[in-house]
Formats: structure tokens, sequence, C-alpha cells
């Protein structure tokens, strides 16, 4: 039967890389699949891995409709095996329908990969709902790690090193900083631990941070 899977993460967890090897290995049997993104770092229908892999991808937004993107495919007489989409998180409610109604009419598998909660610790609308709608929810087991070792779990957002916690939910990270000197803030994504995502302490505010005030006072020992 066709399944719809959900794979889920922080941020640097390897989404993207297993989507790929996922369908470097239907692809290899034989199979064909459709693969779908937003906003990936590599550019426009582009779908990447910080590993550096790349392919080719379906460029999609909040208007895009899947199911009928898909009959038409089918339609037109293409073969279609499966569906790869990356950035899952970024769906809508009814974009996620839409996958489920492929699945269970259509019989086609889909393989939906996303982060789980935004900057603020808050459910994604679409990965809200792929936990309610998916056959399988999995979680990648390629650790991410927070600046201090431990287990990252949750995502930060950044504004020129310094973590923050207003904005719109969806702001896409200026990974080359102010090339032009025009004094233009940078936005980054950093993955921390729930103890240091709850301090707001990032790496940055970490290297230039003087004893925080939650470490205990140690009194010097007592002379003999």
């Amino acid at each position: 039967m066709a399944e719809l899977a959900f794979y889920a993460g922080t941020m640097n967890c390897g989404k993207s890389t297993l989507a790929l090897q996922i369908q470097h290995n239907r692809s290899a049997r034989g199979l064909r699949g459709l693969i779908f993104t937003r906003d990936d770092r590599a550019g426009e229908g582009r779908l990447s891995s910080r590993l550096g892999l790349v392919t080719e991808a379906i460029e999609t937004d909040e208007t895009f409709d899947f199911h009928r993107h898909l009959v038409r495919r089918l339609t037109a007489g293409d073969r279609v095996d499966h569906l790869i989409v990356d950035e899952a998180q970024f769906l809508s409610a009814e974009q996620v329908d839409q996958l489920a109604r492929i699945v269970d009419d259509l019989g086609i598998d889909v393989f939906a990969f996303g982060i789980t909660t935004d900057f603020r610790t808050r459910l994604f609308p679409g990965s809200r709902r792929l936990i309610e709608l998916a056959d399988s929810v999995r979680t990648l087991q390629v650790e991410s790690l927070c600046w201090c070792g431990e287990r990252a779990t949750h995502n930060a957002r950044t504004v020129d090193g310094r973590m923050v916690v207003e904005g719109e939910r969806v702001v896409v990270g200026d990974v080359a900083g102010d090339p032009d000197g025009r004094g233009r803030e940078t936005v980054g994504y950093e993955v921390l631990c729930r103890r240091h995502h709850r301090r707001r302490l990032t790496a940055a505010a970490a290297g230039a941070a003087h004893l925080s005030p939650d470490v205990l006072p140690v009194d010097p020992p007592e002379e003999p």
C-alpha cells in the first residue's frame, strides 16, 4: 500500500541528504519520482544538501496544488511512482491534505521532509498537519549538535549573531552577510539545545559572554 511518510528533525540533521538518497535508491530500481521543494539554499528549482549534492526539483509556493499537478502529469502519460517533498514545513494544511489524497486515491508514495518547529518553538502548520495525517512520522537519526556539544533540539533565528524571538515566521537566512557594506543586518539560523535556546545563548553570544548569572558562585578554598 502507498504511504505518506514524514521525516522530521532540526536543521542540519540530514533531511535533504536523505531525500536525495531515497530518490537515488528508487531510481536505481527503475522507479520514477517527482521532487518538490521551496526556497532551497541552492536557488529556485533546486534541491540541495549541505554535503554539496544538488538535483533539479519543481519549485512550489503557497498556491501550488500537488494533486492537480500530478493528475495533469498522469493524464499526459507520465509515469510517477513517488513524490519527494522537501521543506514540507512550509506547506499549508490544505496542501498536506492534497498529498494524503494522492496517497489514498492514486496509490502513490509521498515522502515529506521538514523541520517541525519554527524559531519560536511553535509547530509549523505544514508539520502539524503532517503529524496529524502521516502514516508514519520518523525522526532523523543523525543528531544535530548545539555549540555546547549537547543534542540540538530547537531552531534559533539570529540577527548579527544575536538570537531573536520576534518577526515573520519565514525569513530566508542571509548567508552572504553584508558584502556591500550598507549596514544590512545578517539573518541566520542556528540549532541549539533546549537549555541554551531558553537562555537565548548562541555560539556568538557564548563566545562574548562573561560568567552566566545561572552559574552558582564557588567560594575559594579556605587557607589551612
